[in-house]
C-alpha cells in the first residue's frame, strides 16, 4: 500500500514563506510524475506544480517565480517552497503521485493524472 503524507502547512502573513513536504512510502518507483495541487472551498482542485522522473518541472502561471518544486535525493520526498505568498494562495494543498508516469505531467496539470493522494495540508495567508 502506498502512503502519501503532506506536512508544512500553516498560517503566515502575505509576503511570507512556507515549505510543504510530501513523503511517499510503501513502494519503489523509477518513472513518475509528482505534483502539488490546491483546492479552495468547493472549487475544483488546481494543479500548482509538477516534477517528473526526467527532471522536468511545470508551474501554473499564478505561482511562477514564487514557488519551487523539488525532491530529496531518494526521490520519495517532494517539496514545495512557497515565497512571496499572497492571500489568494490560501487553500488546502495536496500532494499527488503517478508512480508509473502515465503521461499526464504536462500542463495543465490535472488531478486525474494522479493515482495516489495525501489528505492535504492547510495554507492560510493573511493580508
Amino acid at each position: 500500500q502506498v502512503y502519501v503524507t503532506e506536512t508544512g502547512g500553516g498560517s503566515v502573513q502575505a509576503g511570507g514563506s512556507l515549505t510543504l513536504s510530501c513523503e511517499i512510502l510503501g513502494t519503489t518507483f523509477t518513472r513518475y510524475c509528482m505534483g502539488w495541487f490546491r483546492r479552495v472551498g468547493g472549487k475544483e482542485r488546481e494543479g500548482v506544480a509538477s516534477i517528473d522522473s526526467d527532471g522536468n518541472t511545470n508551474y501554473v502561471d499564478s505561482v511562477k517565480g514564487r514557488f519551487t518544486i523539488s525532491q530529496d535525493g531518494a526521490k520519495n520526498i517532494l517539496y514545495l517552497q512557497m515565497n512571496s505568498l499572497k492571500p489568494e494562495d490560501t487553500a488546502m494543498y495536496y500532494c499527488g503521485a503517478d508512480l508509473v508516469m502515465r503521461g499526464y505531467c504536462t500542463p495543465p496539470l490535472e488531478d486525474y493524472g494522479m493515482d495516489y493522494w495525501g489528505k492535504g495540508t492547510l495554507v492560510n495567508i493573511s493580508s
